[in-house]
């Protein structure tokens, strides 16, 4: 997992209300074990007809919207089944960070510990944010995990919320057992300098 750096990124919107992970990578991908590939699949059944062609007027399959690094997605995006292959799916196919005003609990966790961030921001900003992705292909949006802004096309920054301890890993780029393995020097420190207050011989 690659720390979250600041970065700029250009927005696609699929504004749909209560995308469920099924529709984010159907279950007919889910016997795979590794992530490689996923992202070729990212709303199969949405971008793609029962012949395997691509459907044109879907926005992933629109050439301008090629590259787009942040998905503005609709409201309780994520819900339905606790699949870790939605965010691998997410990721595979470019996204660094998803928005909406509601995400799952579970999505958003699996997010969280896989390296995708879902940003959660108010209504307005959300409209404004799908109208800008809808009317220029082009705009882009600043995205600041350690200050927690999202810098919008007019220069009017909008804060988010996340826990210290997600934020403080995908800013190391580590999970959860990487976080713990990196405090291995000071736990070994303050073992040998403190005896066992139990006996682990009787």
């Amino acid at each position: 997992m690659e720390p979250l750096k600041p970065f700029t990124g250009s927005i696609v919107a699929i504004p749909i209300n209560d995308t469920d992970t099924d529709q984010i990578i159907p279950a007919r991908y889910l016997k795979v074990t590794d992530k490689a590939g996923l992202g070729a699949a990212v709303f199969s059944n949405w971008r793609f007809n029962g012949d395997g062609s691509p459907k044109p007027d879907f926005v992933l399959n629109k050439p301008e919207y090629q590259g787009a690094q942040v998905l503005v997605g609709g409201h309780n995006f994520g819900c339905g089944s606790s699949r870790e292959h939605a965010p691998w799916a997410l990721m595979g196919a470019g996204f660094k960070a998803v928005i909406s005003t509601y995400f799952a609990d579970i999505f958003k966790g699996n997010s969280l510990k896989n390296g995708l961030l879902p940003i959660v921001v108010d209504e307005e900003t959300h409209r404004q944010l799908i109208s800008l992705a809808e009317e220029d292909p082009n705009t882009q949006v600043s995205i600041d995990l350690a200050a927690q802004t999202v810098t919008l096309p007019d220069g009017r920054k909008v804060e988010f919320p996340i826990d210290g301890f997600s934020k403080e890993c995908l800013l190391q780029g580590v999970d959860q057992l990487g976080y713990l393995m990196n405090l291995e020097d000071g736990i070994a420190a303050y073992e040998s300098h403190h005896s066992p207050r139990v006996s682990t011989l009787v």
